[in-house]
């Protein structure tokens, strides 16, 4: 059985050979595997299942020695701090939503085939797809600010809907020129969770939020493939929707928020969960011996009935040691 076999399969609530599994690095993490590997390409040797890119909004200019950069939405990331990956917004580009008009960059067409072309001829017998990071409620705050964006949703509805319409014309946009590659899915980006339950609450999720997702969820599903959707935190009240309007498979499936084992046993029939190795404690605290032991635990309760890409809940940070991404990683080969 071919890796992107096994993941459809998964996928399908079908059983397979062997659990599937993928992990993903942050650049800090990245260059500690290489390094303790004393491999470059240390990642090409572990059997990962997954093949797939994100667009973001790639930098225009860079400063600092690639510590701040500007996006093509005009936003300013600071990278100097500890998150060395996405950073955080130095500017915010709408500075009053009352007076709403901001314009959306044109997209760069010839540099988002060029990254498609290269996902593909690099595939092989992965399972590959695309993705846009930033899908929706990221990209409103990351434009006008986190507080702004809720404050918005109460005192300023009608000028957030427009921003959210503009959001998902973009994404729609994006989507036209990644669907025309031969994808297996379409993986969508926005951290909707946080420890407990919705940022914005499921209210305000659903009346802004779940019609712009099913939409990019339907053109996804028009090409008769999968739609993976990210969000870390809490997002349990609103499975019952993500599954309503298309997801095939949740990402990041936090074991220190969800009790697992019933989540499963309430959705596993009909949502796919990609994750539930925990970063946040496991990987980030535990010995080498305790990662082996809850990562064989996790699969055995999540994979029953197919469902399951086991991997971490998180791209793995700076502050997991290579020891214990190795413990992992020894799991999910002597399946």
């Amino acid at each position: 059985m071919t890796r992107r076999e096994r993941v459809i399969k998964a996928l399908k609530h079908e059983s397979t050979d062997i659990v599937p599994f993928h992990a993903d690095f942050t650049q800090q993490a990245y260059d500690n595997m290489a390094a303790y590997t004393g491999n470059k390409n240390f990642d090409k040797e572990l059997g990962l299942h997954l093949n797939y890119i994100q667009y973001w909004g790639w930098p225009t200019e860079l400063q600092d020695k690639k510590e701040h950069f500007k996006d093509e939405f005009g936003v300013i990331w600071n990278r100097s701090g500890a998150d060395k990956d996405i950073g955080v917004v130095d500017n915010y580009v709408i500075k009053d939503i009352s007076n709403y008009n901001y314009v959306f960059p044109e997209i760069n067409e010839k540099r988002l085939r060029e990254e498609y072309e290269e996902l593909i001829a690099n595939k092989g017998d992965r399972f590959t797809f695309g993705g846009i990071g930033f899908s929706m409620f990221e990209r409103s705050w990351s434009l006008m600010g986190m507080q702004e964006v809720l404050m918005a949703m109460v005192l300023e509805p009608e000028k957030l809907h427009k921003l959210y319409d503009d959001i998902c014309e973009y994404n729609m946009k994006v989507l036209d020129i990644a669907l025309e590659y031969d994808l297996d899915g379409f993986y969508f980006g926005d951290d909707w969770g946080q420890q407990k339950g919705l940022i914005m609450g499921p209210k305000l999720w659903r009346e802004f939020i779940k019609p712009r997702m099913k939409r990019m969820y339907d053109k996804v599903k028009s090409k008769g493939i999968f739609v993976l959707q990210h969000s870390c935190g809490d997002v349990e009240s609103i499975m019952p929707d993500l599954i309503e309007i298309g997801l095939d498979c949740y990402q990041t499936f936090q074991p220190e928020i969800y009790d697992i084992k019933k989540v499963k046993d309430l959705y596993g029939n009909k949502l796919a969960f990609w994750g539930g190795i925990s970063t946040q404690q496991l990987l980030s605290q535990a010995t080498p011996d305790e990662v082996r032991k809850e990562t064989i635990r996790t699969m055995e309760i999540l994979s029953k009935n197919g469902g399951y890409i086991c991997a971490p809940t998180h791209a793995l940070e700076f502050d997991v040691t290579p020891e214990n991404i190795m413990a992992m990683i020894e799991v999910f080969n002597n399946q």
